[in-house]
Order: C-alpha cells, then sequence, then structure tokens
C-alpha cells in the first residue's frame, strides 16, 4: 500500500468516525470536520500526482451533487451532504463512488429501520415509504412527498449510516463497473 493509500485510509476512517460519533451526539457534523477531511484528501492525492487528484475532483463532485440533492429534496441534513462530499475525495472516480454510495444507501436502510424500531414506529414509516415512493415513480401524481421536515417525520443520524457505507466499501468493496 503507496503511503498516499494509508493517509486516505486514515482520514476516512477518522472522518467518518468522528462525524458519526458528534451526529450521534449532537444531531450535526460541523463545517470544519467535513472540510478538514476533504482538505486532507486532496493533499494526500495531490501528492499521488494529477491523476490521483483529478479522481478525488470527481469523486468530490459526485459526493457534493448526491449529497446537495438529498439535502434539497428535505431527505437529510446539510452536514450529512457535506460528509458525502469529503469520503467522494477519499474514494475518488465513479466507480468507488457508486459503490460507497451503494453501500451507505443500504447501511442508511438499515439504520432506518432499526430506528423506527427503537421508537415504536415501524409501520407509520413504512406507510409513509410507500406514499413517498409512488409520489416518486408517478412524478407527483399519486402518493404524498414526506421530507424530514414533515410532520410526525423520524430524524436519524445519517452521518452513522455514510461512515458504516463507506467502511464497509473501502475495505471489502468490489469493482461494481
Amino acid at each position: 500500500m503507496l503511503p498516499a493509500d494509508l493517509g486516505l485510509t486514515a482520514t476516512l476512517v477518522g472522518l467518518v468516525g468522528i462525524a458519526a460519533l458528534l451526529d450521534l451526539k449532537s444531531r450535526r457534523i460541523p463545517n470544519w470536520l467535513v472540510f478538514s477531511g476533504l482538505g486532507s484528501a486532496i493533499v494526500l492525492r495531490t501528492m499521488a500526482g494529477n491523476g490521483a487528484l483529478l479522481q478525488g475532483a470527481v469523486g468530490a463532485a459526485i459526493g457534493l451533487g448526491v449529497g446537495y440533492s438529498l439535502f434539497a429534496l428535505g431527505v437529510f441534513g446539510g452536514g450529512d451532504g457535506k460528509l458525502l462530499m469529503a469520503v467522494g475525495a477519499c474514494f475518488g472516480g465513479p466507480d468507488p463512488m457508486l459503490g460507497a454510495l451503494l453501500a451507505v444507501a443500504l447501511a442508511g436502510g438499515v439504520l432506518g429501520l432499526a430506528w423506527a424500531v427503537r421508537e415504536g414506529v415501524l409501520l407509520p414509516i413504512l406507510l409513509n415509504t410507500g406514499q413517498t415512493m409512488k409520489y416518486l415513480l408517478t412524478f407527483g401524481r399519486a402518493g404524498s412527498l414526506r421530507t424530514a421536515h414533515s410532520p410526525g417525520a423520524m430524524s436519524v443520524p445519517y452521518g452513522v449510516a455514510i461512515a458504516a457505507g463507506s467502511l464497509i466499501w473501502w475495505f471489502w468493496g468490489v469493482p461494481i463497473l
């Protein structure tokens, strides 16, 4: 493993580990943490060469695009979206980032279900999710759009899912493209 790879591993583990703990404790992921992780990934990728830097920029752009879109839809908070950008800079490129996003989504689904069971609201959450899926699949002609700001919406510390999915994909993921 190259020194830049070890550095990226340490950056990712530290970034998502601290983000998950802070999200659990305060339900916030601070900018100082996200931008420190992003800066570290950029510096490490710069040391590895222009190709690595370009891959990091592509990964960060994908993370920012997905994160901003989900924030704009009211699915999760701004800190989660920015965290995806920093994670993307660590992963780089579309192939590893796509795998990481899929792992994060799966971890988020497991976290959401576990949180709903813990709160005793599993059935209402499943019904609301069905209505939201109907809304999205019919382009707003049926169902209803629920966001994190809707009355009775359940909020989960999604930084935990980002951490779990990212680390699972970093250490055990396989190329999917």
